[in-house]
């Protein structure tokens, strides 16, 4: 049976590979019980090999020919779209303007909220997406923030050493003024640049409301090695190279600590 596994693999990381989805967005499937192997309701840690019979939602999963070359895709994300396949308000999605991709489905590393743009980067290999995403590896996300509010010397030390907002902490590994972004001396709505290593829910801009800024604009400009580049328009994407997706991978660093799961900035 082509593509199925030679001995017994977990079930998550087996349809991640075969790019059904992320492992984080299959393992929440097998939680909400919509995965069943062998005509029974799948659970975390189960394994599967060649002659398993697995459903998605009912339908069966067929296996599918080896797996093909890893594919990323650099997207440049305007505002206005939003990071889901299909919007019940019929809002336009990233989704809808990425290359077909024959015999499987584009996975999206990270997201961006619908008032952000830039940098979106998606894969066909969901075991790659999880392992870019993953708060272990601690890659880094670089940002561009127009930020109105009354940020000084004293704000920028404590976004740099932590902030708390609710029962959550945000630190920004670099934060740094931009050259010419104006707002005069009290910092207000001048440009700054920030990086960042976890990717959780609009971290960025909850960052800045904890020191008292408003982020009017942000823009994803970097993703580990991968940055935005700048012929690439808005709406437009572009293939990495198999040598710049490797750079990729080589990036961030492991850590033993988790933090929580990452979302949109």
């Amino acid at each position: 049976m082509p593509g199925a596994p030679r001995t017994a693999e977990r079930l998550h990381k087996h349809l991640a590979h075969l790019g059904v989805e992320s492992r984080r967005t299959v393992e929440r499937w097998i939680e909400q019980g919509k995965v069943r192997v062998n005509g029974r309701v799948a659970q975390l840690g189960d394994k599967v090999d060649a002659n398993s019979r697995i459903t998605v939602d009912g339908r069966p999963l067929r296996w599918k020919p080896a797996a093909p070359p890893q594919r990323v895709i650099v997207y440049n994300k305007p505002e206005g779209q939003i990071n889901t396949r299909k919007d019940p308000q019929n809002r336009p999605t990233v989704f809808q303007h990425l290359p077909k991709l024959k015999g499987g489905r584009w996975v999206a590393v990270g997201r961006l909220d619908i008032n952000s743009r830039g940098l979106l980067l998606f894969t066909n290999d969901g075991g790659l997406a999880n392992r870019l995403m993953h708060p272990r590896f601690c890659i880094e996300r670089e940002y561009l923030c127009r930020v109105y509010g009354p940020v000084d010397a004293a704000a920028i030390a404590r976004l740099r050493q932590g902030v708390r907002r609710g029962r959550e902490s945000f630190r920004f590994q670099q934060v740094r003024r931009m050259r010419g972004a104006g707002g005069g001396a009290a910092g207000r709505n001048a440009w700054y640049s920030v990086v960042v290593s976890e990717g959780r829910y609009r971290e960025v801009r909850r960052a800045w409301e904890a020191v008292g800024g408003r982020v009017s604009r942000l823009i994803r400009v970097r993703y580990g090695s991968v940055t935005l580049p700048k012929t690439l328009r808005s709406g437009q994407w572009r293939e990495l190279k198999p040598a710049a997706i490797s750079k990729l991978l080589q990036s961030g660093r492991a850590v033993d600590a988790e933090p929580p799961p990452g979302g949109a900035s």
